[in-house]
């Protein structure tokens, strides 16, 4: 019988997180909003529970746009956490002062919690990857514009060669270098707001009021790229708040 009990408790410890009913929640507890669709995943029924299990914090979900000590969301705000269902997640901490939520977002971000991101598997298969540490870009260099509307354009329009950003990583054309890697060239921003001219986008770009119309004898090769001037602005607003890739020490000759 006492078996019995120690079991159930332990279940009620380890699966319990993040399924507290409402004003039932723990002294050392938060809560946090994540959408349905991440929710329905499963994936939040691994990752909390072992966090809870270490600490004793626990958590409870609830429906996006509820108040909460913190949220998983796709926007840009908060830390990167984790890659996964088609998006790149966020975790945000609200201003409500619970401590143990900051406790959370350091253990997510740090080697035991990105191991358990990576540890999640469905049929067989990882459905989430853990983010990956990133420097802060040079503010200096920031361009102001539209970023949100810019990382969207960006993914539109050159996610189909380029990797943009964490959900374009497998679509991409791999000679194609990646917009961390072309951040890192000391002439970054002449080639971003000038690429329509660098081969191969002649042939397959347009830009309202600045490129001359393809010679109807020589059609784009590709679904054509059609941007005007403010939508170069907001991706060049968006491109200037990438940390650039880390591409090591320059080659040594001798």
């Amino acid at each position: 019988m006492c078996c019995r009990l120690f079991l159930v408790v332990l279940f009620g410890l380890v699966f319990g997180a993040g399924l507290l009913p409402s004003g039932m929640a723990s002294a050392k507890s938060f809560r946090v909003s994540a959408p349905e669709d991440l929710v329905a995943s499963g994936f939040l029924k691994h990752l909390l529970p072992r966090f809870s299990l270490k600490t004793g914090i626990r958590i409870e979900i609830v429906p996006e746009d509820t108040a909460a000590d913190a949220a998983f969301s796709r926007t840009s705000e908060g830390v990167p956490a984790f890659s996964g269902i088609g998006s790149d997640w966020s975790f945000a901490v609200t201003d409500t002062g619970n401590e143990f939520v900051i406790r959370f977002e350091d253990w997510i971000t740090g080697d035991i919690g990105r191991k358990t991101i990576d540890a999640f598997k469905s049929g067989g298969a990882q459905l989430f990857t853990a983010a990956v540490a990133k420097p802060q870009a040079d503010i200096s260099e920031a361009v102001s514009g539209d970023v949100v509307f810019g990382e969207k354009l960006a993914v539109l329009h050159c996610g189909r060669c380029h990797m943009v950003n964490e959900a374009t990583r497998l679509t991409t054309i791999g000679s194609s270098p990646s917009f961390a890697v072309m951040r890192s060239f000391s002439d970054w921003k002449v080639r971003f707001e000038a690429f329509f001219v660098l081969n191969p986008h002649p042939s397959f770009t347009q830009v309202e009021g600045i490129t001359e119309p393809f010679d109807i004898s020589r059609p784009s090769p590709i679904a054509p790229l059609e941007l005007t001037l403010d939508d170069l602005d907001a991706i060049l607003a968006f491109v200037s708040r990438i940390p650039p890739a880390d591409l090591g020490a320059p080659i040594q000759y001798q």
